[in-house]
């Protein structure tokens, strides 16, 4: 005889803590809002072996005035950033490199031109939220809104082996680089179950981590499931 039971949902789910986001306090008083590229090449020079890891991606820095990232300048070539002693600079990592990334402390780092020092981190998990965001995701300027969802759901089923239902587009963003200008898109992935929802979040979608692209965040105004969901 064959019997076999669905999956015990009363079980708490422990979420995998392989991946996570190393925090660091920052003193720096401008940044150009268009600061992706400068970011990269500064953590490149820092800590040479962080780029050839592929698991490691760097989060954008972001003010309050900024909000979730859904909402931000139209010109972003030319606008400043003004970060204060609460803006944080986050990078996603390995967790067997938390030593090496924690050496960022007390450096002074060059985003184009503009010194910005690490002061302390902390750690933050990756957490289980059935709403997650992306503030950039790769696309293309002639890449149509309907298409570059479908695009997704085909990564996600990829990457989760989930059939996604919920998803929504926010504003597209311009990252220039010294090889172009790239395209993204803000996404929004929602009612994901807790694994495909951390699994996102480790793996992320399409490339360009090391810009600050294909990163999700738990959407801050949705709640995080409960343990036994």
């Amino acid at each position: 005889m064959f019997w076999q039971e669905d999956e015990d949902k009363t079980l708490p789910y422990q979420a995998p803590d392989d991946i996570l986001d190393l925090s660091f306090s920052i003193q720096c008083k401008r940044l150009p809002l268009d600061h992706a590229w400068a970011l990269s090449q500064a953590i490149r020079s820092a800590l040479p072996w962080f780029h050839e890891e592929s698991a490691t991606g760097i989060h954008t820095i972001h003010v309050a005035e900024s909000g979730n990232g859904w909402l931000r300048p139209d010109d972003a070539e030319h606008q400043m950033l003004l970060p204060s002693r609460r803006t944080r600079m986050a990078l996603r990592i390995p967790k067997q490199r938390l030593a090496d990334t924690q050496k960022l402390t007390g450096k002074t780092l060059d985003i184009d031109g503009y010194p910005l020092t690490v002061g302390d981190a902390k750690e933050k998990p990756l957490l289980n939220a059935a709403v997650i965001f992306a503030r950039y995701v790769l696309s293309d300027a002639e890449e149509q809104e309907p298409d570059f969802l479908q695009r997704m759901a085909k990564e996600i089923h990829t990457t989760t082996d989930v059939k996604v239902k919920k998803m929504m587009c926010g504003k597209s963003n311009a990252i220039n680089t010294p090889d172009g200008v790239l395209f993204t898109r803000h996404l929004m992935v929602a009612d994901l179950d807790s694994a495909p929802s951390i699994r996102l979040q480790q793996y992320g979608l399409g490339g360009g981590r090391k810009l600050g692209c294909g990163l999700f965040l738990p959407h801050k105004s949705i709640k995080t499931l409960k343990p036994t969901e």
